[in-house]
């Protein structure tokens, strides 16, 4: 990955890596990484049998909010974020520089995780956990469209050209949408639109345009 910009390369790395190491171990059965590293519910732990009828003890540790931004429920999953991290995250990475754009991304992840617990806390639909680089790249996404705002984008199956501000609200409106009528399960929507707003408060702090004012305006 010669173009690739180095933290953006360590990135596709890891998530790769983890996700390898999630088949080694058929994590899809067995929980043997998501048990510790996937994002589990706020309260108290809960037992679980797996395959083979072990029993597990499952719950929320505070490095989830990091470590479940590494792990994937499927081929379809992780090449879609891997594809939007390797679009969008080296074009980010030049403008914000590699520290900024390190501190950004898993900015995004947390809040992101923050937002799904929130969600998971005060409308239950299950104990479940929660996977996946999508609310890191819904920020990654985000900071595009604020900073390119006339690129052109599409989506794949509606080849039509439109302004990437256009693109990034559109998709949030559908994010909403989808998240508040439930109507995708299994997917956590809004994770992906807390991402977007930790993005969009990283984006307007560096900018200036907060009550709390960063050292030096790093964007514009």
């Amino acid at each position: 990955m010669p173009n690739v910009p180095p933290v953006t390369r360590y990135l596709l790395i890891a998530n790769v890596l983890v996700f390898a190491l999630q088949l080694v171990l058929h994590d899809a059965s067995t929980y043997a990484l998501s048990q510790h590293f996937a994002l589990w519910p706020l309260g108290p732990d809960q037992l679980g049998q797996v395959a083979g009828g072990a029993v597990i003890s499952v719950g929320f540790r505070p490095w989830q909010l990091v470590t479940y931004a590494f792990m994937h429920g499927g081929f379809e999953h992780i090449l879609f974020n891997m594809f939007a991290l390797y679009m969008f995250g080296g074009v980010i990475e030049r403008t914000f520089g590699a520290r900024n754009y390190t501190i950004y991304y898993f900015a995004c992840a947390i809040v992101a995780a923050v937002a799904q617990l929130l969600v998971m806390k005060y409308f239950p639909n299950g104990f479940y956990p929660t996977i996946g680089a999508s609310g890191a790249i819904f920020g990654l996404l985000l900071a595009f469209g604020m900073l390119y705002p006339k690129e052109k984008m599409f989506l794949i199956f509606l080849p039509i050209p439109m302004p990437a501000w256009l693109f990034v609200i559109g998709y949030a409106v559908v994010e909403l949408v989808l998240g508040v009528t439930g109507t995708q399960a299994g997917v956590a929507h809004f994770a992906h639109l807390g991402g977007m707003v930790g993005g969009y408060v990283m984006i307007q702090y560096w900018r200036g345009k907060l009550p709390l004012k960063p050292k030096r305006q790093l964007l514009r």
